[in-house]
């Protein structure tokens, strides 16, 4: 069955091959290349002061990336803001909320102790990181200025953390994180809509340090960067958690028939991962980034687990099915990130932050 967002996907990170691939190819390159230069123009108008920017009084510090998608960025921010917490710090996470329910403007997902939204209110990624990091603020404003602004003065943050904000130059930063995936970090090289490129290469010179994501080992040969570069890895859990919150190892799923679905950017990178534990996988479907999982994708789900003992999915996906009623016991995996450069990015990034107090 043709799946235009597989097949859109696979000609931006691959570039075209077949003849079906070249004519698309061909037909959005005009498109791509007044896009390229409106993202040129538009950092240039930023960067003389014609559009405004925004500086907060206290550290801003942005995780984003070149790319649409799919570098495996959520499990990096969840890092960070453990490693602020751990200094003692007043951490505040600004998100844009991509995927949640219409609503205020400017909505708080927590105010350190928790989250007070649903997962449809606040957005997945959002409401994830609020669960996670009960300590931390974490706050979702289409306009991040508005939400770095609330989270200083109505909230106390002495710290914010702009997630996926290497885009967003209407607020000012002093450290800029950059995240690019190790196997692809350009794609085809193209911007939108002929790659998966937001701007041209040349934005990362911008860029304070760069991280390349699911990297290999340390001694991985980095894609020419303008600055300095680290390399990590996302590691999946040692084992999965049941329905009831309880643990339980890959070696006891193996035996069973599991069905594993995912609606993230890169879900074959999930899919591995489960089959390199030793998982027997029935079935897999693949769900659109960020999918709300409607009625008609829980049909979707209901009619593929018909042969299968389980479910497994990941915890973006978890989150917005606890209310769902589902064919059968659902599994979740957590994701964690690793170093290679241990102690590096903290010590790069704390730098910065002390020395702005």
């Amino acid at each position: 069955m043709f799946r235009p967002v597989l097949f859109y996907r696979r000609l931006g990170v691959a570039g075209p091959h077949a003849f079906l691939e070249w004519l698309v190819y061909v037909l959005l390159l005009p498109v791509s290349f007044l896009y390229a230069a409106l993202m040129r123009l538009r950092a240039f108008l930023y960067r003389i002061g014609w559009l405004h920017v925004y500086r907060a009084p206290v550290p801003v510090i942005s995780v984003g990336n070149l790319s649409v998608g799919g570098t495996g960025k959520t499990p990096v921010v969840d890092y960070l803001i453990r490693c602020c917490l751990s200094r003692g710090r007043r951490v505040a996470v600004v998100s844009r909320g991509y995927g949640s329910a219409d609503g205020p403007a400017l909505r708080v997902v927590s105010a350190g102790k928790g989250p007070v939204l649903d997962v449809r209110q606040a957005g997945d990624e959002p409401w994830l990181l609020a669960r996670r990091n009960p300590c931390a603020c974490v706050v979702v404003a289409p306009r991040r200025a508005d939400g770095v602004r609330y989270a200083v003065d109505c909230l106390g943050a002495d710290l914010v953390l702009l997630d996926d904000g290497f885009q967003h130059l209407a607020v000012a930063r002093d450290f800029d994180l950059v995240l690019l995936d190790a196997s692809r970090p350009f794609g085809n090289g193209r911007v939108l809509p002929a790659g998966i490129l937001r701007e041209p290469i040349s934005a990362l010179k911008r860029g304070s340090l760069f991280l390349l994501t699911r990297a290999s080992g340390p001694g991985a040969d980095p894609p020419l960067l303008p600055g300095p570069v680290l390399r990590c890895r996302h590691v999946m859990a040692d084992h999965a958690i049941g329905p009831n919150g309880n643990s339980w190892s890959f070696a006891q799923l193996a035996k069973l028939r599991g069905l594993a679905f995912a609606g993230i950017a890169e879900p074959q990178n999930f899919f591995h991962g489960l089959e390199q534990r030793g998982l027997k996988l029935h079935q897999i479907l693949c769900f659109s980034d960020h999918t709300k999982y409607d009625e008609q994708d829980l049909s979707r789900l209901v009619a593929a687990s018909v042969q299968a003992d389980y479910l497994i999915t990941t915890e973006k996906d978890a989150v917005k099915l606890m209310a769902a009623r589902l064919p059968l016991p659902c599994y979740v995996v957590t994701m964690d990130v690793e170093f290679f450069e241990t102690g590096e990015l903290e010590k790069r990034l704390f730098a910065v932050i002390d020395a702005k107090g």
